[in-house]
């Protein structure tokens, strides 16, 4: 497409934005899990997501430590207990040094999750001060000290700086050992060293949230501090009234999924207000097995920094990330807008009328055509969304109709779609997915709300080079019947003027001026009357119905009773084994049990056992929840089609009343013009309106078809999940004991 027609202004994919305001007054691209290339657990590490990563503009990577096996004892990368494999810390490092600022020459940050022991930590710090040379931040600058009440310095101050995000020793703990150090009597005690493949039956720790520098301290030849140990390090995080009290910018928190949505349904207003003077990390939940992400535009609207994605899946929350930080250059850090920076300024995330000092917007999409969607004889449609506060997100309202057969170059020409109020255009994005008959998407666009123009999207395949053609148009919003008023206040010269003159032409004509003309307001009165609104029908919604609720108790209930009843039998072959096993070993030499022929057979016997009852009580239990989904699916979906049927008759009476409506302004007009033949208008006008009524009966069937699929999508998804534990059980080992 040429310039003149670029999907945003030409100078939005340039470096725009103010690139001199402090470190946490910007979203920055950032990742989770960096070198996974799969699933959180089992899945496979990779070098070359580090590289590709950062290629792709990210500027905080992850980099989860441990110590390595083997006599040089290398560190390794690895998700610790998940069974994944491993790459070399080392080899990590080289491919951060050769890509970190290929892209983009604004500051990497290296968020550490250190498992390392003092030794192996020893060697993290070396391997970063050798390979990573001058690249790497090693003193704080001078105009920007790591003292209380100190902003942190600005993007432009760390071009080409790798930043170091780790937890620190306490001020007076690193101090002391960094001089013991200096003058050669630090001494490495040995310690117990952390397994990254250790057994799975030993405890994780919870993921806590702890303030943690967003900037190191001095890391040089010779003067390296080590890295913090368990009962020096810093404290956990202890609230965002305890963060402003210390008002230490340099320390910054990492919070969980659901650590953060807490923070942010209970303490909203105050987690913004964090975010001015402090950096966050928000990191996928535990429970994401399957490397899913959550939506990041939740956290943006609270100021987060750093919202971690998983960079391997090509879902939607990733799909909003990459066509957010595709702006400014793709240089990996946006300015938040002016209200999420001034600490003089409050602003709730949550707020549904306009903010102080923000003009809310309109916005009209009108979806054109579209061109090399698919290489088949498919049919397509395109979907618009919007994304940004609560308020604003509207999501599968709009599309346009299904074209036929036609991936080539189909022609949608549907009547705008109009966001009618937008509380905060800065914030607010645009999504444009065009999907086939199946509801596969076939290619995606998101662009800022205040940039769109006439855009091309991007390919899910290589298939063809999709494009699409919308117009949009940005205006400020204004309620419903205060258009004139607004003409007038913009110019009231020229309002009045073209009033007075339209005014002239109408009496010069012998028609009375009024202040409405009354038969426009009572076709508009009677059209809005007609117009109908179907809410969505959506799982939350049938969800509330009171037979799914009883269906869901009782389903507990069996559930329960299914866990007491295996509680039971646990115990009861606990109780046998421990009795049998004690009645063994009494009166013998307990040095020598472990080599006891009798006593080795008895516990091989005993764990087979154990084993097989685990594994029948896992199957029982996958089992009895898969069956109970699908009897929620059962239920779910004869409400659901309930209800649709309720909207397919308020459709059809609606259509009813438009005929009668139309037959008798026809009949009408025939008294009055009893000498013109006007049966060909009145049939063309029959014709028009079936016609109409027709689309609109195909776009509700559409819709409907959509929410079934939906919902036995979201179901399956869940039977799936159970399928796929039982074929990962099925795949470990499956020798299991009691302690």
């Amino acid at each position: 497409m040429s310039d003149e027609n670029a999907p945003v202004f030409l100078d939005r994919l340039d470096i725009y934005m103010d690139m001199d305001q402090s470190l946490c007054a910007y979203y920055i691209n950032s990742s989770h899990n960096t070198y996974l290339s799969g699933r959180q657990f089992g899945g496979k590490s990779s070098v070359e997501m580090y590289r590709q990563v950062l290629l792709a503009g990210c500027r905080c990577v992850e980099l989860d430590c441990w110590d390595g096996k083997g006599e040089d004892e290398e560190p390794i990368i690895t998700h610790g207990r998940a069974m994944c494999t491993d790459i070399l810390f080392r080899d990590v490092i080289y491919a951060i040094r050769d890509t970190a600022f290929v892209t983009s020459d604004y500051p990497v940050i290296l968020s550490f999750e250190n498992h390392c022991c003092k030794t192996q930590q020893y060697k993290l710090a070396k391997y970063c001060d050798e390979v990573l040379g001058d690249l790497l931040l090693k003193e704080s600058l001078e105009e920007f000290p790591l003292e209380p009440g100190m902003p942190l310095p600005p993007p432009s101050a760390l071009k080409r700086k790798i930043l170091i995000k780790n937890k620190r020793l306490k001020p007076e703990v690193e101090k002391r050992e960094l001089e013991l150090f200096r003058q050669g009597q630090f001494v490495i005690e040995d310690e117990e060293k952390e397994d990254a493949n250790a057994s799975a039956d030993r405890p994780i720790p919870p993921d806590i949230s702890a303030e943690t520098p967003a900037v190191e301290g001095p890391v040089g030849e010779g003067d390296t501090p080590l890295p913090p140990t368990q009962y020096t390090g810093q404290s956990k995080f202890q609230g965002f009234d305890v963060a402003e009290e210390k008002n230490i910018h340099h320390n910054m928190s990492s919070f969980s999924e659901p650590a953060g949505l807490n923070y942010l349904k209970t303490q909203a207003i105050e987690f913004v207000n964090y975010n001015k003077r402090q950096m966050s990390r928000i990191y996928p939940s535990g429970a994401r097995a399957n490397s899913s992400n959550y939506m990041p535009q939740v956290f943006w609207n609270a100021g987060c920094q750093m919202v971690s994605l998983n960079f391997q899946t090509s879902d939607l929350p990733m799909q909003l990330n990459q066509g957010k930080f595709e702006y400014n250059g793709n240089c990996g850090y946006l300015l938040k807008p002016d209200f999420m920076r001034r600490h003089d300024r409050t602003f709730d995330p949550f707020a549904e009328c306009p903010v102080d000092g923000v003009i809310a917007a309109q916005c009209a999409v009108q979806v054109i055509a579209g061109q090399f969607l698919s290489d088949k004889k498919i049919g397509t449609y395109v979907e618009v969304d919007m994304y940004g506060l609560p308020t604003d997100t509207i999501r599968r309202e709009f599309r346009t109709r299904m074209v036929p057969a036609n991936g080539l170059n189909p022609v949608y020409n549907e009547e705008p779609f109009l966001f009618r109020k937008v509380v905060l255009p800065d914030l607010a994005v645009l999504r444009f997915g065009v999907y086939d008959e199946n509801g596969k998407l076939l290619g995606q666009r998101i662009l800022p709300l205040d940039g769109l123009q006439i855009l091309g999207l991007r390919p899910t395949s290589q298939c063809l080079s999709r494009c699409c053609s919308a117009i949009s148009n940005l205006k400020i919003y204004v309620p419903d019947g205060f258009e004139d008023f607004m003409a007038a206040l913009s110019d009231p010269r020229g309002f009045m003027g073209a009033q007075q003159k339209q005014n002239e032409q109408m009496s010069s004509m012998g028609i009375e001026v009024t202040d409405k003309g009354s038969a426009a307001a009572d076709k508009k009165e009677k059209k809005e009357e007609n117009k109908i609104v179907f809410e969505p029908i959506t799982i939350e919604s049938i969800k509330q119905d009171k037979a799914f609720q009883k269906t869901t108790k009782k389903q507990q209930k069996e559930y329960d009773t299914l866990k007491k009843k295996q509680s039971k039998e646990k115990l009861a072959v606990q109780k046998t084994q421990c009795g049998a096993i004690d009645k063994l070993i009494k009166g013998k030499n307990k040095n020598e049990l472990s080599n006891d022929p009798a006593v080795r057979k008895l516990v091989t016997e005993q764990t087979l056992e154990w084993s097989g009852l685990m594994e029948r009580h896992r199957k029982q239990e996958w089992e009895f929840l898969r069956t109970q989904l699908d009897d929620q699916r059962d239920v779910l979906r004869k409400h659901m089609e309930l209800l649709q049927a309720m909207q397919v008759k308020q459709l059809e009476a609606k259509h009813d009343r438009e005929m009668k409506e139309l037959s008798s302004q026809q009949a009408k007009i025939s008294v009055e013009t009893a000498k013109e033949n006007n049966n060909k208008r009145f049939i063309d006008e029959h014709k028009n309106a079936t016609i109409k009524q027709g689309r609109e009966k195909e776009k509700l069937k559409i819709t409907h078809d959509k929410q079934l699929e939906m919902l036995s999508h979201d179901i399956q998804k869940m039977i799936d999940m159970y399928k796929n534990e039982e074929i990962e059980y099925d795949m470990s080992s499956k020798n299991e004991f009691f302690v």
